[in-house]
């Protein structure tokens, strides 16, 4: 089950693919300085999980207009992560859970998923600057994407 709004959001250290070399992303880095959209999505090169981040980086400047950071993460490696990237112009920070400790942390590690082992639900968190979740969703199913208007409102609210 996800974290609930008003919960204290885990924070988190993981590996991102930038092109300068694999970066650490964390989460508390943002604390004080900008609200945070944490998008976890199940699985790199899918269709679904591609048209939301695509989506998401097509409506970046909104979420930047709304002073926040978005961070997606799955279960992929940070370079298979930087592949489909690449591939698809996908722009926002990905963050690697390999470990699948973060998911954990946030109620959203799905056991199994097509038989294919436990990944991330799809889910979104918007996080505000002092750490705390004020907008909590994972969908119905991994085919289902979060409620991106809801998301926009719980951010505009923040600001």
């Amino acid at each position: 089950m996800a974290l609930s709004v008003g919960t204290k959001a885990p924070d988190f250290t993981l590996k991102s693919k930038q092109p300068s070399g694999l970066v650490e992303v964390k989460l508390s880095n943002n604390f004080g300085k900008k609200n945070t959209l944490v998008l976890f999505f199940p699985l790199a090169f899918t269709s679904v999980c591609t048209k939301e981040m695509c989506d998401v980086t097509a409506g970046l400047n909104g979420y930047s207009g709304l002073n926040a950071d978005v961070i997606g993460v799955s279960v992929d490696s940070p370079f298979a992560q930087e592949a489909w990237a690449q591939k698809e112009r996908i722009s926002i920070t990905l963050a690697s859970d390999l470990n699948k400790e973060t998911a954990r942390a946030y109620g959203t590690l799905l056991p199994d998923l097509l038989g294919l082992g436990s990944v991330s639900a799809r889910a979104a968190f918007v996080v505000d600057k002092q750490g705390t979740i004020r907008y909590s969703e994972q969908t119905p199913t991994p085919k289902d994407l979060p409620d991106f208007k809801a998301i926009k409102d719980a951010l505009a609210r923040l600001n």
